[in-house]
């Protein structure tokens, strides 16, 4: 120790009667680094053999969001993989006034400094990373970040959008019911997935509307991958309506896949573990 699914197979040929599109590969997980755990490296090695853009979900160090936890923790595992990281600022982060340690050890790569929202492109699939830290960075719909989603949305009219930030609005551990704005931009965007950190498990939902109805025409399907190193993981209570797969045992990673048109995604476990969760689908 240191200080609406087809296939699960991922298509390798070309699928929905489309020309073989580029693929993107997106892997990560959220709640990452501990000083007095070896969970993280476990996750690490996984990533250093996965291709691709490198995205956390928040609290990427478990103690205060300390630079020497960022320079101590972080950086010997998942900070291999930090040029090519696009992270997502947690809750731990702002244990430290601002999370400027967060913001200056990602730098640009984190968007602006102390707004923690900004987004980027995968081929034709539009990623927005948000900032669910509502009450340091509003939340609301009057809200300057809440706007800046309206307007990237309505500037970037692809079909395929993802969405990440570290608060689940749906969760068997951890529902946060003040993003429940944000949902609901993305929702009448026709976004079609989210992916959440912050219960320190995995869980996937069925496709539903900001209110919890499920929706499998406009439904966004979403993802808590809480498994990336922080322990202990969180034992499960009673399953809420429209969870589909949760397991409440095992650290690994989400990887997806981004085709023109469609996505592919599977959770791989850490190294002795059995789980996984894959499946795929088309866009809105």
């Amino acid at each position: 120790m240191r200080c609406g699914v087809f296939a699960a197979t991922l298509l390798a040929t070309p699928s929905f009667g489309q020309s073989a599109p580029r693929t993107h590969t997106l892997v990560g997980a959220g709640d990452i680094a501990r000083c007095d755990s070896n969970a993280d490296e476990a996750t690490a090695r996984l990533v250093g053999n996965m291709r691709g853009t490198v995205f956390t979900l928040g609290d990427n160090v478990q103690g205060s969001g300390a630079a020497s936890e960022f320079r101590n923790c972080y950086a010997p595992s998942w900070g291999r993989f930090k040029n090519r990281t696009r992270p997502a600022v947690g809750n731990h982060e702002y244990y430290t006034p601002g999370a400027r340690p967060y913001y200056g050890y990602f730098g640009v790569r984190a968007g602006v400094s102390g707004r923690g929202y900004y987004s980027y492109k995968r081929g034709n699939w539009l990623i927005v990373v948000l900032n669910s830290n509502c009450d340091v960075i509003r939340c609301d719909r009057n809200s300057a970040q809440v706007a800046w989603l309206r307007q990237t949305l309505a500037a970037n009219p692809t079909r395929c959008t993802a969405a990440m930030f570290h608060h689940p609005l749906f969760s068997t551990n951890s529902p946060t019911p003040n993003v429940r704005t944000l949902w609901r931009v993305l929702y009448n965007r026709k976004a079609d997935i989210i992916l959440n950190g912050h219960a320190h498990s995995y869980e996937r939902f069925a496709p539903q509307n900001p209110d919890g109805v499920r929706d499998l025409d406009r439904g966004i399907r979403q993802f808590v991958v809480g498994t990336g190193g922080a322990e202990p993981i969180n034992p499960f209570g009673p399953r809420p309506k429209n969870s589909v797969v949760r397991n409440d045992q095992t650290n690994g990673v989400m990887r997806l896949t981004l085709r023109n048109g469609s996505y592919n995604w599977k959770f791989v476990p850490v190294a002795g573990k059995t789980f996984t969760d894959s499946g795929g689908a088309r866009c809105r």
